[in-house]
């Protein structure tokens, strides 16, 4: 099946030092870039973190220190991965959780303020464990009929990257209209419906510090944490105002601290 785009989609895979959004860094990125003509690029980038890669970390992804000491870093790669990304939706396995996120962290450590708002974030997992409830190697064999050792090298990015490629087509093959006779498992090829149908919680900023809820009946920026949790951001920001600068210098992902001053420089703006 083809997929039905109307702007170019970027799927992508990153390999890192570890899963802490704050400290760890990225150590391998692909992708798959899809335009609506069909048209594919990939790209497979080995990445400098300027830290040491764990025993356990190249044990896991088979990459070494040795193999990155003359790698670009993220930021000298940066500017080209921004421009692979700009204009595209963007797809991955679990990327709505960790991948993203960690992207997004990067970018700005890199000084670039990448909008993750204008694209659709599609995340295969998320469909697949509400359609199935598996892992990436279980939704192979599901959606592809093949065993997933088979045909890739475990945990490497440009590998997991092709497989989630094949999943996501496989997946909107079986749950096409008319495909099978369960009206519940059914998945337009529409990247508006898969974006939405991807989302798993209610989170401003990627970390959930963040999140959206009805208050008085309008949907508003809350906090999700400490003593203000429940409270709307904007409200505290008036009468706390050194929440905000505590935010900014304390150890919160660098994602966050831009979603709050957005949030500040909006209500700012507002009162004028």
């Amino acid at each position: 099946m083809k997929l039905n785009l109307k702007k170019p989609l970027v799927i992508f895979d990153l390999e890192t030092t570890g899963l802490d959004l704050v400290k760890d860094r990225v150590i391998q990125l692909s992708y798959i870039k899809v335009y609506p003509d069909g048209h594919e690029e990939r790209g497979d980038e080995l990445i400098n973190p300027e830290r040491p890669i764990e025993p356990k970390i190249t044990e896991l992804t088979g990459i070494s220190n040795e193999d990155v000491k003359d790698k670009h870093t993220f930021k000298q790669l940066a500017a080209k991965l921004n421009t692979v990304f700009t204009g595209s939706d963007i797809a991955g396995f679990n990327s709505n959780h960790f991948d993203v996120p960690l992207l997004a962290e990067e970018f700005l450590r890199a000084g670039i303020d990448f909008d993750f708002s204008k694209c659709r974030l599609i995340d295969a997992q998320t469909i697949f464990h509400k359609m199935e409830r598996r892992n990436l190697a279980a939704a192979y064999k599901f959606y592809c009929g093949r065993n997933m050792e088979d045909d890739f090298e475990a945990h490497r990015a440009d590998q997991d990257t092709e497989a989630t490629y094949r999943v996501l087509m496989g997946e909107l093959d079986k749950y096409a209209p008319g495909a099978n006779e369960d009206p519940e498992k059914v998945l337009d090829n529409d990247m508006d419906m898969l974006a939405e149908f991807s989302k798993v919680n209610d989170n401003v900023d990627f970390a959930g510090r963040i999140v959206w809820q009805e208050v008085n009946g309008v949907r508003t920026e809350v906090f999700n944490f400490g003593k203000h949790k429940g409270k709307p951001v904007s409200d505290v920001l008036r009468f706390d105002p050194g929440y905000y600068s505590w935010i900014l210098g304390g150890d919160f992902t660098y994602n966050t601290k831009q979603v709050l001053t957005r949030i500040r420089l909006r209500e700012a703006q507002a009162l004028r």
